[in-house]
């Protein structure tokens, strides 16, 4: 299984995540999150990773030339589009574009269904809540598209471990403040997701 890192904010939580065996980082370029971090600092982040680890911009409420001009200037590998889209603007945009679903009830996970998508629980503001989706929705649904997200910790990762996600993403689950990552949590949860 395929483990994104978000919310990074400095060189030593993303050299720690790859470390510990992180398969992607995100960097959270949205202003009113306490992750928040702008694109030059996010550069001078991604500038000093090894190759090989993908590098995912997240985006809420953004035009498409404000997505691209961020993407390539920081070298993205995604643009994790958090606000509502259509198919039309997913292809517009010019680096990798992952859609993301805020689920408010079962039927909204089939958006985007011929997709790789995001799959989080809707809060009013944008991801790194900490609230947990009803995995009983995605019984019996091919999830092998579907990158998992919301209140993810070390500890309750086992119970995906039917479901076949591609990916799960963690911030909140993994810190010591926001913005901080816990290293030992890190590791931790990287760990146990490899092993489903």
């Amino acid at each position: 299984m395929r483990v994104k890192i978000c919310g990074i904010t400095n060189l030593n939580d993303a050299l720690q995540a790859v470390k510990a065996g992180a398969d992607a980082l995100g960097f959270v370029f949205y202003r009113e999150s306490p992750r928040y971090i702008t694109p030059t600092d996010a550069k001078k982040i991604i500038d000093k990773l090894p190759p090989f680890v993908g590098v995912v911009g997240l985006f809420v409420n953004e035009g498409i030339d404000t997505i691209d001009t961020i993407s390539k200037y920081c070298n993205l590998t995604v643009s994790q589009i958090h606000f509502d889209v259509d198919e039309e603007a997913l292809d517009m945009i010019g680096s990798k574009a992952l859609p993301v679903i805020r689920a408010k009830e079962p039927k909204d996970i089939l958006q985007y269904a011929d997709r790789y998508r995001l799959v989080d629980v809707y809060c009013e503001g944008y991801g790194g809540s900490g609230k947990r989706l009803n995995l009983e929705w995605f019984e019996g649904l091919d999830c092998s598209k579907i990158i998992l997200a919301g209140g993810l910790t070390p500890a309750n990762l086992h119970e995906l471990k039917k479901y076949n996600f591609y990916g799960v993403d963690v911030s909140s689950g993994v810190e010591r403040i926001k913005g901080r990552k816990d290293y030992k949590k890190v590791t931790e949860f990287i760990e146990n997701a490899k092993r489903l």
